[in-house]
């Protein structure tokens, strides 16, 4: 974020910035993206197993988020019992060397 963007706008939520904050802010979306970053695609029960201690009614609501914010495609399987899949999109995958680089300082700063 420029303070020039930031000065103009006046407001943080309008800039760049706010508006990455706004797609993966939140407690849940980085560690989805993350679990799909490294496989894919990922069923819901599956999911769900992976991240832990998430309900869900908020896993559910966290990936129509990231779906309706073009994160990532959800594909239905027309069968009993339904099959749910989830896969990052282009846009997402745009997003994974920032998410690598978070990673590496977490292994350079974690104790």
């Amino acid at each position: 974020m420029s303070m020039a963007d930031y000065n103009e706008k006046g407001n943080v939520q309008e800039t760049a910035f706010g508006y990455t904050m706004s797609v993966i802010g939140g407690k849940w979306k980085l560690l989805i993206l993350y679990l799909l970053s490294e496989k894919q695609p990922v069923r819901f029960n599956e999911m769900k197993r992976q991240i832990g201690p998430i309900t869900f009614k908020i896993l559910s609501s966290q990936l129509k988020e990231l779906e309706a914010d073009g994160m990532i495609t959800r594909k239905e399987y027309p069968q009993v019992p339904p099959k749910v899949e989830y896969s990052l999109t282009p846009k997402a995958e745009d997003l994974l060397p920032v998410l690598e680089q978070l990673c590496e300082w977490g292994d350079r700063n974690r104790e």
